[in-house]
């Protein structure tokens, strides 16, 4: 005859032990050994106080979770409840012990969710209502400070310079040299918009321009012409004088240039005796108004012996080169009478082209119609102030700009924020020193 106990094995699971071919004595021992191995693993109990929130919150009480409730309702003290409770479940079998301990377990993991959703939902009310009573205010995050040390910085820039080590030194390099390309493009575009003249000067040869050019000449034969002009054969130019002019002021004189060759207002008049004198540009701005900016840019390439014309009045005076010379510009007494000539033409431009640095003087000595047939100077009148610097080359872009006061204040702005920003640089450079 077979009899069954159920006990609890090590996985909570209930066993079936048989005495079918066993002893007693072997099975009481196999009993007894299973016992004590349950009590070690139940020995201690839930906690009473948690045993009562337990037994009052389940709304379909256990066996054990009613005697519970009854005891916690007795009227009895916590002391005599945790003595009542250990007591029964002292008494328990050892399922009931495991039953005891899974209604705990499912009870304190509804308690945890419970207490979860109620300060979950207690903390989205509080912000609800903070949003409602808080004045509409816009939101700033706080400002952060790097606490990290020289060395974690330079650490941090050096990977990602590096491209976290990826790139090597020809990457650098390359990096470097488009730098430098951008730069120098830069700079030549920024030279260029503003000191043009120097770079297009050298590169001027009016002889080989289009016939619609106010410097070319169709052909080198020379007839008096209705318009004053100066017309000098050996690079083509023939340009129009302006004999209006009455003002010894430099700023007068450059914008009359825009128009042609200026007679000097001081010196004398073709078919005079003394020296008459012309300016004319060697190279100016492209973006500076006026049609004759490189009007006398290669009147270097002329020689003694050399001839040029002037036509006023219906007539043509022919001039033979006797000098070319290059003087400052304070050199004034190029204008006066040349020694040992009955009468001259000078024919004056800066030098070297594109600059107001010193002046080319060109002069020729009267060859056609004999100068002793020419009349007398008129004086010169005391409204008219005598010169103390020769004329130049117009303002460049650059100098223009300055002469305003939008370009005043362009240029000090610029300055204020480049000393900004080398400031900025030089403070970063100490701070991580």
């Amino acid at each position: 005859m077979a009899s069954h106990s159920p006990y609890i094995s090590d996985n909570d699971q209930p066993i079936v032990s048989s005495d079918d071919g066993i002893s007693a004595p072997d099975s009481q021992t196999a009993i007894e050994l299973i016992r004590g191995k349950v009590d070690r693993l139940y020995k201690d109990e839930p906690d009473a106080s948690e045993e009562v929130v337990e037994a009052e919150q389940s709304q379909h009480r256990s066996k054990h979770q009613q005697f519970m409730y009854e005891l916690s309702t007795s009227g009895k003290d916590l002391a005599v409840i945790q003595t009542d409770w250990h007591n029964y479940y002292q008494s328990l079998p050892a399922k009931e012990k495991h039953q005891v301990w899974q209604e705990f377990y499912s009870s304190q993991s509804r308690l945890v969710h419970t207490s979860h959703q109620k300060s979950r939902s207690e903390e989205i009310q509080k912000i609800a209502q903070s949003k409602k009573t808080a004045p509409r205010t816009p939101h700033k995050p706080p400002k952060l400070r790097d606490v990290r040390s020289t060395h974690e910085v330079q650490a941090v820039i050096r990977h990602n310079v590096t491209a976290g080590g990826k790139l090597k030194a020809k990457h650098q390099f390359q990096s470097l040299l488009f730098g430098l390309g951008v730069g120098l493009i830069f700079i030549f575009i920024f030279m260029f918009g503003f000191f043009n003249e120097v770079f297009i000067a050298p590169l001027i040869q009016p002889s080989r321009a289009q016939a619609d050019t106010p410097l070319i000449v169709s052909s080198t034969s020379v007839a008096p012409t209705s318009a004053p002009e100066v017309i000098i054969p050996k690079i083509n130019v023939e340009i129009p004088v302006d004999y209006n002019e009455t003002t010894t002021n430099e700023a007068t004189i450059e914008n009359d240039l825009q128009g042609g060759v200026v007679h000097y207002p001081t010196t004398v008049l073709p078919g005079q005796d003394g020296n008459t004198a012309y300016f004319g540009h060697s190279s100016n701005n492209i973006f500076n108004p006026g049609r004759y900016k490189f009007a006398f840019v290669l009147l270097h390439t002329l020689v003694n012996g050399d001839t040029f014309y002037l036509t006023n009045n219906g007539k043509i005076y022919v001039y033979k080169v006797i000098s070319h010379t290059i003087v400052s510009p304070s050199d004034v007494g190029v204008l006066g009478p040349v020694a040992g000539q009955t009468a001259t033409a000078t024919l004056i431009t800066c030098d070297p082209p594109g600059t107001s640095i010193n002046r080319l003087v060109v002069v020729g000595h009267q060859i056609s119609p004999d100068p002793t047939g020419n009349t007398q100077a008129t004086p010169v009148t005391s409204t008219t102030t005598l010169p103390t610097q020769l004329p130049g080359n117009g303002q460049t872009l650059f100098g223009r700009l300055i002469s305003t006061v939008l370009g005043k204040l362009t240029l000090v702005g610029i300055l204020i924020v480049a000393a900004a920003v080398v400031l900025r640089s030089v403070r970063k450079r100490l701070l991580y020193a």
